[in-house]
């Protein structure tokens, strides 16, 4: 019987993005993911090279499907605040994405240099770029990132959040709070166009 090469590898991805979300590649043990996954962990070695190749590849592949999952849709301000409240909807509900970058920022290592990644970020700034007439590359990219800070900052400061706000969130107020931030950071951003035109 062939072996099922492209089960194996998803299934050890899928162990390993709960692994790395919860502990970080410091904190993830191959062992568990093996497990997890119902694999032998050589195979681990085999399709990824080290645990370290491992974590990179669940980045990159968790990255790449929430860019795909929340597209930048339209043009204009309502483009860029549909987006902003997507992102913040989506990393509200689903965690993962959020504190598979918080622990490679805590890494303190390069990022992960997946060419797809990389592209698709590209492509993610140009696409905000176009959805603002007069928008530069380089604001744009500035405004994903910020889009992303915010729409992240609710998974991975849970503790600060219950400490300041208490256990009962109004996440809808939370989303048009963050998306009025984003607008305000938008509306800064044009008027820098306009004066500089």
């Amino acid at each position: 019987m062939a072996w099922d090469t492209q089960r194996t590898r998803r299934l050890l991805l899928e162990a390993a993005t709960a692994e790395f979300s919860e502990r970080g590649l410091a904190g993830g043990r191959v062992d568990r993911i093996a497990d997890d996954a119902g694999i032998n962990k050589q195979r681990i070695y085999k399709y990824f090279g080290s645990k370290a190749e491992l974590f990179d590849e669940v980045v990159a592949g968790e990255m790449i499907r929430v860019m795909a999952l929340i597209p930048i849709v339209g043009t204009g301000r309502e483009a860029v605040l549909s987006y902003a409240q997507r992102m913040v909807e989506h990393h509200r509900d689903d965690q993962t994405l959020a504190r598979l970058l918080f622990w490679e920022s805590l890494e303190n290592r390069p990022p992960t240099n997946s060419t797809e990644r990389l592209d698709l970020s590209r492509e993610k700034v140009e696409a905000l770029a176009e959805a603002v007439p007069g928008l530069r590359t380089e604001e744009a990219a500035e405004l994903v990132f910020f889009i992303v800070a915010l729409a992240c900052s609710t998974p991975i400061l849970g503790h600060v959040d219950r400490q300041l706000v208490g256990a009962q969130v109004d996440h809808g107020r939370r989303r048009d709070l963050m998306t009025a931030a984003v607008a305000a950071v938008l509306d800064a951003l044009v008027v820098d166009i306009t004066r500089t035109a």
